[in-house]
């Protein structure tokens, strides 16, 4: 594998159930290196802007909402294989659905608030990090 970056958020609801320490503690043992890292609220028109790709779908506008209702912290992790490695510590969306020991199984209460969001391509890692980062904060 080669290392890579990927984009990783630690949501709302795991902000305010104050869970990022442990998810932090987790992205640590998994072997990441945090490359960039800023707490943020995201206005509506924001989270609208990053969730661009989902406009048309139904969800939309809960999503914007709950992306948008409290502070997220925004990080840009480096490891060999970032991109899989890191959605195999998330675990699948659906916390019912993800594996044992993964942060949304442990930690996640629902599809919408299961703590954490990931790139799930190398494009999207690039756009994502984009999004968030400038080049001079990622030196």
């Amino acid at each position: 594998m080669s290392l890579e970056r990927t984009f990783a958020i630690i949501k709302p609801d795991a902000v305010s159930r104050n869970l990022q320490g442990e998810i932090l503690s987790r992205i640590h043992k998994a072997g990441f290196q945090i490359i960039a890292m800023k707490s943020m609220r995201l206005t509506k028109e924001e989270a609208g802007g990053f969730y661009a790709v989902h406009r048309e779908r139904p969800f939309f506008g809960e999503l914007t909402d709950f992306m948008s209702s409290g502070k997220i912290f925004a990080m840009v992790l480096e490891a060999d294989g970032a991109i899989s490695k890191w959605r195999e510590t998330m675990g699948a969306t659906d916390p019912k659905k993800a594996a044992p020991g993964t942060i949304r199984r442990d930690l996640g209460s629902s599809i919408q608030m299961n703590c954490t969001h990931g790139s799930d391509a190398p494009e999207t890692a690039a756009f994502e990090i984009s999004y968030f980062f400038s080049s001079m904060e990622l030196i």
